[in-house]
């Protein structure tokens, strides 16, 4: 089980960051070349590059070449299964949070009145 949780460990550390995560999302809609990405998130080229090469690496994106341009797609598609049930039950956790920070603010203010 040690080198099951160490490739766990390893899988999660490569979605920790941030940049490849708006990579995939940017990917989840199909094929995209490495400029279309690097427009879609504001990042730089250099740093997506980068990113695109970690995720190449671990067998999440694919790639191929025509002519000067690279293009990127999903390969592994239970990684983006993953990451959406994780960014779903996120974006309900924040909006939860949201919801109740306003409602102590009302609250509060209500109190001052």
């Amino acid at each position: 089980m040690s080198e099951v949780f160490e490739e766990v460990s390893n899988y999660f550390a490569l979605l920790s960051e941030p940049t490849r995560l708006k990579i995939l999302h940017a990917l989840c809609h199909g094929e995209r070349t490495v400029g279309a990405i690097v427009g879609d998130i504001g990042a730089t080229q250099a740093n997506v590059s980068r990113q695109l090469n970690m995720l190449y690496r671990a067998r999440i994106l694919g790639r191929r070449k025509e002519g000067a341009q690279v293009y990127y797609r999903i390969e592994d598609q239970n990684t983006i299964a993953l990451c959406r049930t994780v960014c779903s039950q996120m974006a309900e956790k924040v909006k939860n949070s949201r919801r109740m920070e306003q409602g102590a603010i009302q609250g509060f203010m209500g109190a001052q009145a």
